[in-house]
């Protein structure tokens, strides 16, 4: 994907573009990752933008980090944020960054889900039987995956493969950040009415500073476009749950309305107005309800 337009200082090299986020290298050597209003939606990144998605996003993971120290060191880093990306940047520490997503389940859906009704568990964790779309799992569990290239999935993969690709003090190390940040993290969240159903982080080795040679927290984290958030007054097992993120996208892309087939290799189409407006106004109330600040 070619750099967008922000307008930054030429200084500011652009390095990567993903689904969402843009990543540039600032004049002194950080990282400038700035996110965009893109979303994407099976593996395809959308014609049509949500607004305010990415300040939206940015402002929830600074809140999320601060809540988590004590927890886990993260790779924010001190500097000017150039005017042009205000709101919606955030400057790191670069990483040594580990091949894994890892992700915590504290509820049964998604590809977990799947798994579950196809082999009674989630990436070698065993599961008791009987347990349905939105079911409360019996403690969270650790289920790593690969990270995929840009338009491919992560595929689920085991404890056990998580040792043979980055080793077992690693692997250790992550599944123990991934459950401990997941279990605060649902304690927040349940505290604002919300349930945390799933998340995914993303970690590195920091290369300098305090934490040298410590694995830190990196990527946007426990945002909706990460995690799943439900409504707990309203959770009801035995189906999908209403959640608090791109689902408005995924329902209208799949419905006859949208005149596209998931399986036909063409790219969506552009969304039309309502379901934006609605996108938006779950993402801003995720963001309302999780921190209690009025989003402007």
């Amino acid at each position: 994907m070619t750099a967008p337009d922000y307008g930054l200082p030429a200084e500011y090299e652009h390095i990567y573009s993903g689904k969402v986020r843009d990543l540039y290298r600032t004049p002194d050597g950080k990282l400038l990752f700035v996110a965009s209003d893109r979303i994407s939606a099976y593996d395809w990144v959308l014609p049509t933008t949500i607004p305010d998605k990415g300040r939206i996003l940015t402002a929830l993971s600074n809140w999320w980090f601060a809540k988590l120290q004590g927890v886990v060191p993260n790779h924010l880093a001190s500097g000017k944020i150039p005017k042009a990306v205000a709101g919606r940047a955030m400057i790191c520490e670069e990483l040594d960054m580990l091949p894994v997503e890892c992700v915590a389940r504290g509820y049964l859906t998604g590809s977990g889900l799947s798994d579950y009704r196809a082999t009674g568990r989630i990436c070698g964790n065993g599961l008791p039987p009987g347990l349905v779309d939105g079911s409360l799992l019996p403690k969270p569990i650790f289920t790593p995956a690969t990270k995929a290239a840009l338009g491919d999935h992560d595929e689920n993969i085991t404890y056990d493969e998580t040792i043979v690709l980055i080793g077992q003090e690693e692997a250790q190390e992550l599944k123990r950040l991934t459950l401990d940040i997941y279990t605060r993290a649902l304690e927040i969240a349940r505290g604002r009415g919300l349930i945390l159903a799933d998340t995914k982080f993303e970690f590195g080795f920091a290369r300098t500073g305090k934490n040298a040679g410590r694995i830190v927290l990196a990527d946007e984290v426990l945002t909706p476009d990460s995690s799943r958030y439900w409504d707990a007054a309203s959770w009801a097992p035995g189906g999908p749950q209403p959640s608090f993120d791109k689902q408005y996208v995924r329902d209208w892309l799949t419905s006859p309305a949208s005149g596209w087939q998931r399986d036909s290799g063409e790219p969506p189409p552009p969304l039309p107005d309502e379901v934006v407006e609605r996108t938006r106004g779950k993402y801003v109330e995720a963001y309302e309800r999780l921190t209690g600040e009025a989003f402007a």
